[in-house]
């Protein structure tokens, strides 16, 4: 498989918004409907469920201009819903839908309705995805090695999932649970270059394990036919404030790790982590968000993950000054400061006791952030 090389490391967002009906501020699959003022858009797409809808942005050079990019597209959307009586909000679960998902008939969705069963109706989560251009296929495999034990940061600053089905999960990001059900989601398998990477993708399509491409949802991944990394863990944001400091902080601490000798990762970042801490780390992130502890090394020495976020922020600048990122890594340095999507939920759940009031403030998020200056 070639892996098509980006001359320039571009960036390029991927943001997944809940359909809503405006009386009840449940989920509504009203995807179809909306297509049809969208019929050959390539920015506005229907996603799996047909209460989802997935904002695109072009190949962009910042995240400043990836920000204003899809913002012109979700005022775009949300004229088109106005039209339609739909309502929009963004976070990573719906607080109190609790019917099974419908599939959205196209032939690769409904494909994997039948060889997935129940699962895939019950896996009504929205996320963000953030592509960086790589130079190559084995730069990206160095940089996906060395990203993998920044993912909890990642998961832990977007957590804005902590209500499923009407109750507190107890959770700040309870997408990754519903997630965790299906096969080849997760933290990736690491290789040593590309090669290694198609060994493993044809071993896989031979053994049926997969089908093709699109069937690896990692939370990290390699995307060829974009010449792409893509960090794919984190929930979908309340704003796109929060939206650009994410995808600004993902594009500079990539091109960190991408120019960075081992010995500079290191000092911040542990690399080779056995996998039972890896996976203990991200599961600490998304169970206590900021408030979690990071295990550094086999020793069970931690840290608090905040620090570990705001150390990683700092290690980025040099590339965020280097490639216009430098205004996007403020954002998210201030978000570290800011009331996480989850905490604000809980706390509007109990002034209302009602989470439908938790939909109706993300609502309101949303369409004041489509009319501020990004």
């Amino acid at each position: 498989m070639k892996f098509e090389r980006s001359k320039d490391p571009t960036v390029g967002v991927e943001w997944e918004l809940q359909l809503l009906d405006p009386e009840t501020l449940d989920l509504v699959d009203s995807i179809m409907p909306l297509m049809e003022f969208f019929p050959k858009a390539e920015f506005v797409k229907p996603e799996y469920i047909q209460s989802c809808v997935e904002l695109n942005t072009g190949i962009c050079q910042t995240s400043e201009e990836a920000a204003r990019d899809i913002q012109g597209t979700l005022r775009r959307a949300l004229r088109r819903c106005d039209e339609l009586g739909i309502g929009l909000c963004s976070a990573g679960t719906h607080p109190f839908c609790r019917r099974l998902a419908l599939i959205t008939p196209l032939p690769r969705y409904r494909k994997v309705e039948t060889e997935t069963g129940i699962l895939s109706h019950m896996q009504i989560t929205f996320s963000l995805h953030v592509h960086v251009g790589m130079s190559s296929g084995d730069e990206a495999m160095r940089v996906m090695y060395r990203l993998m034990p920044a993912v909890p940061a990642f998961v832990a600053m977007s957590a804005n999932s902590a209500f499923w089905r009407g109750h507190d999960t107890g959770h700040a990001a309870y997408r990754h649970r519903i997630l965790a059900a299906a096969p080849n989601y997760g933290l990736p398998t690491t290789f040593e270059d590309w090669r290694a990477f198609n060994r493993f993708y044809e071993s896989a399509i031979r053994s049926g394990s997969i089908k093709n491409f699109k069937n690896i949802h990692w939370d990290i991944r390699p995307h060829p036919d974009f010449g792409t990394l893509e960090l794919r863990a984190m929930d979908s944001p309340s704003s796109l404030e929060r939206l650009h400091g994410l995808v600004a902080f993902a594009r500079s601490l990539m091109l960190t790790l991408s120019s960075a000798s081992d010995a500079a990762v290191s000092e911040l970042l542990p690399l080779g982590l056995p996998y039972w801490i890896e996976h203990e780390n991200r599961y600490r992130a998304a169970h206590l968000g900021m408030d979690g502890n990071f295990i550094l090394d086999t020793d069970g020495r931690t840290r608090p993950l905040r620090d570990l976020a705001a150390d990683l922020i700092e290690f980025s600048r040099p590339a965020a000054e280097q490639h216009g990122e430098t205004r996007g890594l403020d954002r998210a340095r201030e978000m570290l400061d800011w009331t996480t999507d989850y905490d604000r939920q809980r706390s509007i759940y109990e002034k209302a006791m009602r989470a439908s009031a938790i939909v109706a403030d993300l609502q309101g998020v949303l369409l004041e952030s489509a009319k501020s200056e990004i």
